[in-house]
């Protein structure tokens, strides 16, 4: 593949886009399959539809209506991403997700989702500390699902046990994570530290600083490093101020997304094109470098295969340093 030129990127972790919510209860076929295509239209060659944690009735409508949409209509998304419900129920560590609909890691409840699903469970996150956290880890990679770890509070030990279990990701790594933690005992430096893991990242600008995302590169290397966009329902919209999982969260003009009576993130409006932009503008990377995060990793990561072109095509241009989308 020519390194200054690509289908688009792929994307594992997209809740939303333009108002529509992966999530949300009263979800329609056809904006679902509208959003694929606006997606398609802004650089996202393929995607995973993540679903935060949710109520059990949201999981038993959304995920078989989704996954009747791609068996369909043959859109870009390759699969489901599921965030939870087996993530941590603690302050910080559990984002915006709400922690009454959280499950302690369960295999049943798991096989119940990826049958809803129709087999198309691609992606897992997981709390590494959760009781049966090893036990769920195994049983999905057994049925195809990559493990990641992410919304946890997990020690070094804990993490080990996960990728001995087959775990082989951090969920928007550096975020999901309290604002204060122990400086030497936490999942920072424990995900940092295993080799087997690698760093998903989200490169907006708002949820990482430079240094940080220059360390992990450095200590991970470009291969095991792959990029997301973590894109809220409200990527696409205005500025102002807007409510998301019964929470009130405030889009600024930067599109810095955070809850409004609180520090914390809530998501991001970005969509990968601008998480690529923006991390190209740091100078780390070379044009090859960025197109294996931002494409080819991620599919690595998933076993998923090279999505077929529509003729839509994303440019790297070497003088800006940007991306830009070029439509048939």
């Amino acid at each position: 593949m020519n390194p200054f030129e690509l289908p688009g990127f792929i994307d594992l972790q997209v809740n939303g886009f333009g108002g529509v919510d992966f999530s949300n209860p009263n979800l329609k076929s056809r904006d679902f399959v509208e959003t694929c295509y606006k997606l398609r239209n802004v650089g996202t060659a393929a995607f995973l539809p993540t679903l935060i944690t949710s109520p059990i009735q949201v999981y038993e409508r959304n995920l078989p209506l989704m996954a009747d949409c791609m068996e369909r209509h043959g859109l870009n998304a390759l699969g489901f991403h599921l965030e939870g419900p087996f993530v941590s129920p603690e302050q910080g560590a559990r984002g915006v997700h709400n922690p009454s609909w959280m499950s302690k890691p369960d295999i049943a409840l798991f096989d119940r989702l990826q049958d809803l699903a129709r087999g198309k469970i691609r992606m897992l996150t997981i709390a590494a500390e959760m009781p049966g956290a090893e036990e769920l880890a195994r049983h999905a990679v057994s049925r195809g699902t990559a493990v990641s770890l992410g919304h946890q509070l997990a020690t070094e030990q804990e993490i080990t046990l996960l990728v001995n279990a087959g775990a082989r990701s951090l969920t928007h790594f550096g975020n999901g994570i309290p604002l204060h933690i122990h400086r030497h005992q936490n999942p920072l430096w424990a995900g940092l530290a295993s080799e087997k893991l690698c760093a998903m990242l989200i490169t907006d600008g708002h949820h990482l600083p430079e240094p940080f995302v220059e360390v992990v590169l450095r200590v991970k290397g470009v291969d095991n490093i792959v990029v997301v966009s973590d894109s809220s329902p409200l990527a696409g919209l205005k500025p102002g101020s807007y409510t998301w999982m019964e929470k009130e969260v405030v889009l600024e003009e930067s599109g810095y997304l955070h809850e409004a009576q609180g520090p914390y993130l809530a998501a991001s409006s970005f969509t990968m094109l601008q998480c690529m932009n923006h991390l190209a503008s740091y100078g780390l990377l070379d044009a090859q470098e960025l197109v294996k995060i931002g494409f080819h990793n991620p599919l690595r990561l998933i076993g998923a295969t090279l999505p077929l072109s529509d003729g839509i095509v994303v440019r790297f241009d070497r003088t800006r340093a940007v991306f830009t989308v070029s439509k048939p």
